[in-house]
Order: C-alpha cells, then sequence, then structure tokens
C-alpha cells in the first residue's frame, strides 16, 4: 500500500477504532501528532509504534517540534530554545550560533526519532521584523541571509539524526499581521520584493537540499488571488519552476481559517492538490477528515507517492543509548545554561 495524500490527526492519547479504520484508508498518508496526544514517552513511543505498524510502508508520523513555544512534547524532552536564539546569539558570535543551531537541530530530531516520530515541520523561514504576532520569535532574523545560514545549520544537525527538513511558510508569513489560523491575511506588496527578500531563505534552503516546502495560507494579491498553499502560480510557477524545487509540499492545516477561502474541506483538499500540494493537513476535524478521504477514493499521483517515501525517518535511536552519549549530555546542559540566563534577563 503506497502512502496517500492526507494527514491526520488524533483525538487523544490512544487509537480510536474509527482512527484505525481512517488510519487504513488507502488515501491517508499521515498522522501529525499535538500535545493532547502525549502522557509520557513510553506512551507515545507506544502509540507510534502501533501506527507505524498499521501498514507497509508504515505512515508517516510528524509533529510540530520547532522548539521555543511551538514544542509539542515537553517532559521528558528537552526545551528546544526558539529559533531567535539562535539569531541574538548570531549579533555577538557567528560561530556559536551556528554551533549551537546545527545541535540542537540534532537534539530536536534525535529525541523525535527516538520515540518513533519520522519527521519535524522545521524550520521556520519567514522573515522575522516583528510585525507577525503568529511568527514572533519562530523566526530566525530579520535578514534573509542569516536565517538561511542559522536554518542551513538546524537542518544539517536534523539530517544526523535522520530526519530531512520542512520549511515554512512559503514564499513568507513574516510580512502580515494578521494570524492565518483566526484571519485572512493578504500581503500586498509587488512580486519582486517578495522575491528579493522574504523567498530567499526557501531559495537556499532549496539549494542546500531542503526535502519539503508547506506553503503559508497567506494572500498575495499582487501575484494571485488565492493563498499560496492553493496557488498554481506560487506552488508551480514560482517554487516548482522557478526554484526548480523538487520535494514535497505539505499543505498547512486545512481547518485554519484563512483556508476556508476555498469551501467546504472537500474542496479545499482538492484544491490544494489541484495547485501542487503533495499532501494536505486536515487536524481537528475527524467529520471532515472523513469526507476528504472519501473524496479523493479515486485520487491518484504517483510523482507524489515517490516523493513522500523519502520523508521517512532513517535509521533507529535507542532512547537510553542517546541520552547516555557525551552529545547529547554536552548540548543538553548548555541549553539549559542557556535557558537559565535568559530567565536571569527577564527577571531584571
Amino acid at each position: 500500500m503506497s502512502l496517500g495524500p492526507v494527514m491526520l490527526d488524533l483525538v487523544g492519547t490512544s487509537l480510536t477504532q474509527l482512527e484505525r479504520e481512517m488510519l487504513l484508508h488507502p488515501q491517508t498518508g499521515g498522522v501529525i501528532l499535538f500535545t493532547r496526544n502525549f502522557e509520557s514517552v513510553e506512551q507515545i513511543t507506544a502509540l507510534i509504534t502501533e501506527i507505524h505498524n498499521l501498514r507497509t510502508p508504515h505512515l508517516l508520523v510528524a509533529v510540530d517540534h520547532e522548539g521555543g513555544r511551538v514544542q509539542r512534547f515537553r517532559e521528558g524532552f528537552t526545551h528546544i530554545p526558539a529559533a531567535a536564539t539562535y539569531g541574538d546569539i548570531y549579533s555577538r558570535d557567528k560561530k556559536q550560533a551556528k554551533k549551537l543551531a546545527k545541535e540542537c537541530g540534532w537534539l530536536m530530531a534525535a529525541e523525535c526519532r527516538s520515540v518513533g516520530i519520522d519527521m519535524s515541520f522545521a524550520p521556520v523561514l519567514d522573515i522575522g521584523i516583528g510585525l507577525s504576532g503568529v511568527i514572533g520569535d519562530r523566526a530566525y532574523h530579520s535578514n534573509p541571509e542569516t536565517i538561511s545560514l542559522l536554518a542551513h545549520e538546524f537542518m544539517l544537525g536534523m539530517q544526523q539524526a535522520g530526519m530531512v527538513a520542512t520549511g515554512k511558510h512559503f514564499p513568507g508569513h513574516g510580512s502580515v499581521k494578521e494570524d492565518s489560523h483566526t484571519a485572512h491575511p493578504q500581503d500586498r506588496r509587488a512580486l519582486n520584493d517578495i522575491i528579493m527578500k522574504d523567498v530567499i531563505p526557501f531559495e537556499r534552503m532549496i539549494h542546500y537540499g531542503l526535502a519539503a516546502i508547506m506553503p503559508a495560507h497567506v494572500v498575495y494579491p499582487a501575484v494571485d488571488t488565492k493563498p499560496a498553499g492553493y496557488s498554481t502560480v506560487w506552488l508551480q510557477q514560482i517554487l516548482r519552476q522557478q526554484l526548480n524545487f523538487q520535494g514535497v509540499i505539505f499543505s498547512d492545516d486545512l481547518s485554519m481559517e484563512a483556508a476556508g477561502v476555498a469551501g467546504d474541506f472537500k474542496d479545499r483538499a482538492n484544491l490544494a492538490l489541484q495547485a501542487g500540494c503533495d499532501m494536505v493537513l486536515v487536524c481537528n476535524h475527524s467529520e471532515a477528515a472523513q469526507q476528504v478521504l472519501e473524496s479523493l477514493e479515486n485520487y491518484s499521483n504517483p510523482t507524489s507517492q515517490m516523493r513522500l517515501i523519502r520523508m521517512h525517518g532513517r535509521g533507529e535511536i535507542n532512547r537510553q543509548e542517546l541520552m547516555a552519549t557525551e552529545r547529547w549530555q554536552t548540548i543538553v546542559k548548555e541549553v539549559t545554561l542557556l535557558e537559565e540566563d535568559r530567565n536571569l534577563e527577564l527577571d531584571v
């Protein structure tokens, strides 16, 4: 059974019978986990193992584990610094910032891989200009070249742990104030302005071998009337043809407010796939997910299936052995001290 084009979520810490049936649907290709799915390291490991054992090749298991405020698993996992932390350090010590980004990329991916996670939707490649609240310190820096450099190091660390990277949110979410989870953001800049600034980190990371990209639910009216994730202009003409991106395109969550411009969930999924997405995410709405699966009953895209299979995690990482390594102990200590120093600064 090949990987289908739909990524679903789960309601709790174990699979329900309905969820098990949905995961066995031929159009399902992955599962994204949230904090509500996590109870303990042992529980999440058992849940992921059960998901993987359902099918061959196994379903992709993903999580948003960027670090900072976007880290779904806490207890038993090291608190990874927010991306802006590396940018702050870069202004004082470029070598240290690059090393920290690489080691934290490895640490994040290694801990996730040790419980069976295939992929984390990271790094964020948006420009951090202080305008977007939903991006905020999730952005590495305000300079596109600095973002590219630090994100590349983070990706290299991830790859060392057997995990490929997903850059988001193409072509850039940092220059709009509204949150696409709850509003319909529009970026009214000219195409050339976006290309010459926001797209640079994506272009650089594609050159470095970025495996996947997630587009933004943002409308750029100077380019297209549709949000980027529904736009053949952005996904086909610019991302695939102009930037020569050959990896996976994941839609952002189709339950977000900004995604609703396309109609019901069936229409959203079909429009995203037609625009060029290889896999669509349907979260927090089980009934909608079922509708999407049914609507795609006869859907087939062999090229997407070939791309998706490359997203599986590589190699096995034993958790106890990982925590016994000098590399893990050293970086955890460094991150802990960094966190303590930042808390002291905030107290002052």
